[in-house]
């Protein structure tokens, strides 16, 4: 498959593949606030339509695989963008995670390339901004919208056209039912912004086996060995009851992507099985964790570790 990366799916990869030039220019007077300039940024972004994206027909609803009909070949000399349907709702913001679908189409011959992103575990959510791809393609859209993209030919792959979809925006925090606590696992509670806060008892013998409790149960695809997932986690030694450094993307506030085969076996265990949408609470000993040894402060080579894991999204190993 001849796909430019970000479509299957890494969207920091291929922002050198886009042209220069493709994002506009603010233009008010004065010091708009940081969020305000951010806006507008991503805004500009949008890349200009042109000859080629207005000579693209596109037939059927956005949210479900796209047809596009055109004179091929088409001369595709730069990036350009038409804008089909414009969605609803509020538009999307710097930073924000979105779902988004594609059908991509060979500007040479008109050949379907691949319809991606309108079944569940097929993209990951991604993160839109002005500097990234998508927030050349799709700028400030609303969720609904559909644009149609014309990319020329680079030296890894051929020109082509893509009609994109923004499906919506994702939380960043796991939405799920919330589901009764399991006796004897740590506690959990949450602040408003979805961040959790663990309570250990550090009195009581943890476990010998990895134990795992789901807090929150989602209703979207169901993460199986080798997907790639999107996550935030906390992480917390039994043995103190406190956060450890490097086990936090709520601090920074960025979710985590990542295969769950890169993981250690007890996180593994927690993510396999479990639907996205949901939130998972792990208890991990050192031998599905970072082996048996001397506890100490420097590593967690010895400890038990207590995880608080939301399932953001997830995609197919096989979409790769």
């Amino acid at each position: 498959m001849r796909l430019r990366p970000f479509a299957v799916l890494s969207i920091a990869a291929v922002s050198a593949l886009l042209l220069a030039g493709c994002s506009g220019t603010g233009g008010d007077a004065g010091t708009p606030s940081p969020s305000a300039t951010a806006a507008a940024d991503l805004c500009d972004a949008l890349a200009a339509p042109g000859a080629a994206s207005d000579a693209v027909e596109v037939t059927g609803d956005p949210g479900a695989p796209a047809t596009a009909t055109f004179t091929a070949p088409l001369d595709i000399t730069e990036l350009q963008t038409t804008v089909v349907d414009e969605g609803s709702g509020d538009p999307v913001a710097s930073g924000d995670f979105i779902s988004y679908a594609l059908s991509a189409f060979d500007a040479e011959t008109g050949e379907r390339l691949v319809d991606t992103g309108y079944a569940p575990g097929e993209l990951l959510p991604a993160q839109i901004s002005a500097d990234n791809p998508l927030g050349q393609i799709l700028g400030c859209g609303k969720p609904g919208q559909r644009v149609v993209a014309t990319f020329p030919a680079t030296e890894s792959a051929s020109a082509e056209i893509y009609v994109v979809d923004l499906l919506g925006l994702v939380p960043t925090a796991a939405w799920g039912e919330e589901q009764p606590p399991v006796d004897g696992m740590p506690t959990v509670t949450l602040d408003e912004d979805g961040t959790p806060n663990i309570t250990i008892d550090t009195s009581a013998t943890p476990p010998t086996e990895t134990e795992v409790a789901t807090l929150k149960k989602g209703d979207g695809y169901t993460v199986a060995s080798g997907d790639y997932v999107l996550i935030q986690y906390r992480g917390a030694r039994w043995s103190t009851g406190e956060l450890f450094e490097g086990g936090d993307t709520w601090d920074g506030g960025t979710p985590y992507a990542g295969q769950t085969t890169g993981f250690v076996a007890g996180f593994q265990k927690a993510l396999e099985g479990q639907t996205v949408g949901s939130q998972v609470l792990v208890v991990i000993p050192p031998a599905d964790g970072y082996g048996e040894g001397e506890i100490n402060d420097s590593d967690l080579k010895g400890e038990t570790l207590v995880f608080v894991i939301d399932i953001i999204g997830a995609q197919k190993a096989a979409a790769q």
